[in-house]
């Protein structure tokens, strides 16, 4: 915007100079008119009356008065004479008094066709005046063309002239035309406006000023944004590496900024799985290094997986053992915590029966065996630990009590405390299990050995999973399709009848 107000500016001064022109041009030519009409009709014209009345004949009016003793000029040539003293003391300015028809023994006019249309015009129509603007450069030039009409003291001369070419002239024909030519150098008037260019240079140059501030700042801000982005870059990749150390419900919950990472904890009330794989200790001298790191890191991420799949936070893992709670830092209530605490535990044992098969294939003899333990109550549950170091965690009575459930679980079994089953026992099939006391805990606990899931309708088993060595059986009747029944029953007879001659044996 501000590049195109000089611009602007130029194309006003450009008008105005034109419109000066214009009317300087109007002016000249109203003013020769003028002199020459006042001189034909006051001076020329009693001189030729006089000499018609006999009265005066020493003054003669001829073109060529120059060599004649008193003589005065004609209109005509007082006009071309005082076109010439006009050009003489303006430079830029042209006067021409031209014709088609020049008496005899005169030499003819050059006519240019702008000078040749105009007369056609003005003798068509002689009360307009023609115009035309041109520009040469940095000049213009204004050319104003009106007619040269014929009065009654210049048709009694022409007509009765003997060197006249036309002798019908009459009042009010169009003679020929006079023009004023007006040349102005256009920077001579954009010049003129000092003040206005002084302020033009002011604001272009602030303008430029503003410009390079601002691709000065744009370099640095996007210095600045490749700065941020090599950051969050190495943000997020640390993040990412963070997050490998973190449950994600922890982790999301730390980076939304809905819990801070200080030292703070809080009593809630859990649902805490704790799980371990049986006879580790003697499976690991079974196996080369090398094959139980790859087993047990499957192991652990396909129980991570499905944790995460049923809602747990994955608390840590402890060697073998994995421990995961239900009811922090999101809850959909106490029953609904343990009911999906107890559908991981079975999912889990149902995976296991998989990666064993898989493992067998592979080449494991005797894969992992491992027991359950479930327990419901409240717990500490926040940052443990120091300002530099510090861990989300649970601590209580009652995690160490899911751990306890776990340690008197049979292989492939869960065992689930007393208020746990009071949360699931509408979805359950539990046996209750001789009482346990435990340290720091005064009531007498009642544990409950998983047989299956219920059938929501019937209240049969719907799901019964085993998991011994040298048998893992997982049977799920809801997704079990009729057409194969007959086979799994035969299946399962076949294996009756074989246990039952090696029992003989």
């Amino acid at each position: 915007m501000l590049a195109g107000l000089p611009l602007a500016v130029w194309m006003d001064v450009s008008n105005l100079s034109q419109a000066a022109l214009k009317r300087q041009a109007q002016d000249m030519s109203s003013l020769i008119t003028s002199i020459r009409s006042y001189y034909a009709t006051n001076v020329v014209g009693r001189v030729l009356a006089a000499h018609a009345a006999g009265e005066n004949t020493g003054t003669a009016v001829s073109h060529n008065y120059a060599h004649i003793p008193g003589a005065i000029p004609i209109p005509a040539t007082l006009s071309l004479e005082l076109g010439d003293v006009i050009k003489q003391q303006q430079a830029n300015v042209t006067y021409r008094f031209v014709s088609d028809l020049p008496f005899k023994k005169r030499p003819s006019h050059d006519l240019d066709a702008f000078e040749t249309a105009s007369l056609a015009a003005l003798r068509a129509d002689p009360k307009r005046s023609l115009t035309e603007v041109s520009r040469s450069g940095f000049t213009n030039t204004f050319r104003l063309v009106t007619p040269v009409i014929m009065g009654q003291t210049c048709v009694a001369c022409h007509n009765t002239h003997p060197e006249s070419p036309k002798t019908d002239w009459k009042v009010g024909d169009v003679r020929g035309i006079q023009e004023v030519i007006i040349k102005q150098p256009f920077a001579s008037n954009v010049f003129a406006f000092k003040y206005l260019l002084f302020y033009f240079l002011c604001v272009a140059g602030l303008g430029i000023t503003l410009i390079a501030i601002q691709q000065h700042q744009a370099a640095l801000i996007q210095g600045f944004n490749h700065e941020l982005e090599s950051a969050n870059e190495f943000l997020a990749s640390i993040s990412l590496k963070i997050s490998r150390y973190l449950s994600p419900q922890i982790y999301k919950s730390i980076f939304s900024g809905q819990k801070d990472v200080v030292i703070q904890t809080e009593r809630k009330r859990l649902t805490i799985f704790f799980s371990d794989i049986k006879d580790f200790t003697a499976t690991t001298e079974r196996l080369q290094p090398e094959a139980l790191t790859g087993m047990l890191n499957e192991y652990l991420t396909e129980m991570s997986a499905i944790a995460l799949k049923h809602g747990g936070t994955l608390d840590k893992f402890i060697g073998d053992a994995v421990l995961v709670f239900f009811g922090d830092p999101e809850t959909k209530g106490a029953a609904e915590d343990a009911k999906a605490c107890l559908q991981m535990a079975i999912d889990m044992q149902w995976h296991l029966g998989e990666l064993k098969a898989k493992w067998r294939r592979d080449g494991t003899e005797e894969p992992f065996v491992v027991r359950m333990g479930i327990n419901t109550g409240y717990c500490n549950v926040g940052n443990f630990g120091s300002n530099d170091r510090m861990d989300y965690t649970i601590i209580g009575a009652e995690a160490n009590l899911a751990a306890r459930l776990q340690s008197i679980a049979e292989g492939g079994k869960i065992v689930i405390s007393y208020e746990t089953y009071a949360l699931v026992k509408d979805i359950v099939d539990a046996s209750p299990l001789p009482p346990i006391t435990m340290k720091g805990i005064q009531r007498e606990i009642i544990p409950y050995a998983v047989n299956g899931l219920l059938h929501s309708d019937d209240r049969t088993i719907r799901v019964l999973s085993e998991h011994f060595s040298g048998l893992d059986l997982h049977l799920d009747i809801g997704q079990l399709d009729p057409e194969e029944r007959p086979r799994v029953r035969a299946a399962l007879e076949e294996a009756m009848s074989a246990i039952e001659e090696k029992r003989q044996t």
